[in-house]
């Protein structure tokens, strides 16, 4: 009887605690993770087809623009740097980390601007089709990387609120020892991205 007694009391403490669980935050904060996972997973998708476009753009300006050899090195410089220096989604609280792959995707906006402000010195390149059309598609590339981005920071963002808000927070903290993730900066979401429209 004692042991029937105990157990029934075990079962009730177990309920009591399961229930409380989804009370804590337990399956939001990881939920709001994994949301903030899959965003960064596409953040990292529209960088990498960005970085894929690069060298035949560069390839393509080349053969129209020998005088810019230095401007060419650059971007495929900047690419590689970018290509290199990744941050997989599990080290998303290192801000160090973040701040490195943000500076290597700048310095690559950066070269492919400069890139694209070249092509206005030479008419014959402007009016090349592969050109046009690897300008397009840096160009939208471009609109994907800001969405998603933007997707990005606003995961990132309710799951920081819910890992720091109460009482969400003593679960974050004390049983799955979560950290705030690092987002995007209000500069660097302002920055201009390279300029690829035709007049």
């Amino acid at each position: 009887m004692r042991v029937r007694t105990f157990l029934a009391a075990l079962s009730w403490v177990a309920l009591a605690m399961a229930s409380g669980l989804t009370g804590c935050g337990y399956n939001r904060i990881q939920g709001l993770d994994e949301d903030s996972k899959a965003a960064w997973s596409e953040v990292l998708n529209q960088y990498q087809r960005r970085a894929d476009l690069v060298p035949n753009l560069v390839s393509t300006v080349k053969g129209y623009a020998k005088h810019e050899a230095q401007t060419l090195e650059n971007v495929v410089n900047a690419r590689s740097k970018a290509t290199s220096v990744t941050i997989q989604a599990k080290d998303l609280s290192n801000a160090e980390a973040f701040k490195k792959f943000q500076a290597a995707q700048g310095e690559l906006s950066q070269a492919l601007g400069r890139l694209m402000a070249i092509s206005e010195n030479y008419p014959q390149l402007k009016a090349n089709e592969s050109f046009r059309d690897l300008q397009s598609q840096l160009e939208g590339t471009e609109n994907r990387i800001a969405v998603a981005r933007k997707r990005y920071i606003e995961s990132v963002a309710e799951y920081n609120k819910l890992v720091r808000y109460f009482p969400t927070n003593l679960t974050a903290q004390f049983l799955l020892h979560a950290e705030l993730k690092e987002t995007f900066t209000v500069e660097d979401s302002v920055k201009k991205v390279p300029e690829v429209k035709f007049e």
